[in-house]
């Protein structure tokens, strides 16, 4: 089995084709994956989504790019959390690439949100964009190894990755993986401990190949977990067990189907 870790399945444009997408999981063998929250204006229909199957799980968070959302605090990020199809805190973290004047908004938003997972003993699901630094600088500051998470579609070098490892988190891998020239993360994806490797999708975002440039869906994870094999010399059912393993034992609250 296979499961897509991070993936946007609630979003509009893929309303009309949703009972195919889920087939296509099916298909796949990809039995799980998370939904994850991006606002708080639009999280009742992530719960929505997740309710609706028992292999779809949610998170609850506001994106550092959504700048004209609404603001959480602690109190309704840890109320919202306590839905047990809730299984993480997120999307949350930094972003200095769509803000580069690095505003202190964006840091103690991310500041909240880590403090509610602490407050609800749930794991984290990291974004960070050019602002590795400073995220992994606050995410020790504020304790974060006490419930650790994911760093969600890794980008970034085997140096940042290994300060992330030592701080209790898993590091996820999209389709990025699969592109010829991304060789930083192929590199990655060869050093980083097999038990605290995730795979994902970001969809509709990142098809890998041979999809790249189309619109991406939980299928097509299995790409990715191919990939990651090729570059281990392992065997296809070696990393699908390992990130189905890793996935349920970071994400404790979600239920592995029978």
């Amino acid at each position: 089995m296979l499961v897509d870790s991070h993936c946007h399945l609630d979003f509009p444009d893929f309303a009309p084709r949703l009972p195919e997408l889920l087939g296509n999981m099916q298909a796949n063998e990809v039995g799980c994956a998370v939904c994850i929250g991006v606002n708080l204006e639009d999280f009742p229909r992530v719960l929505a989504l997740a309710e609706s199957q028992p292999y779809l799980f949610a998170t609850v968070g506001v994106h550092p790019e959504y700048t004209d959302a609404e603001e959480p605090d602690l109190a309704r990020l840890v109320a919202l959390a306590q839905h047990p199809k809730v299984i993480a805190i997120g999307e949350t973290g930094l972003d200095y690439y769509w803000h580069k004047d690095k505003p202190e908004w964006q840091r103690e938003r991310f500041r909240t949100h880590i403090r509610a997972a602490i407050a609800c003993g749930k794991p984290l699901v990291i974004h960070t964009r050019e602002s590795a630094d400073d995220t992994l600088r606050i995410l020790e500051e504020e304790g974060a190894q006490a419930v650790g998470g994911v760093m969600h579609c890794f980008t970034e070098s085997w140096e940042v990755a290994q300060r992330a490892l030592d701080l209790g988190f898993y590091i996820s891998f999209s389709g990025i993986v699969t592109f010829k020239n991304a060789l930083t993360i192929k590199d990655v994806a060869q050093k980083t401990p097999l038990e605290r490797m995730l795979i994902e999708t970001d969809a509709p975002y990142l098809a890998p190949v041979p999809y790249r440039g189309k619109q991406n869906q939980p299928a097509y994870v299995r790409h990715v977990a191919e990939e990651i094999a090729r570059l281990r010399g392992v065997d296809f059912e070696v990393i699908a067990t390992a990130s189905t393993d890793n996935f349920f034992r970071l994400f404790k609250t979600a239920t592995r189907p029978q």
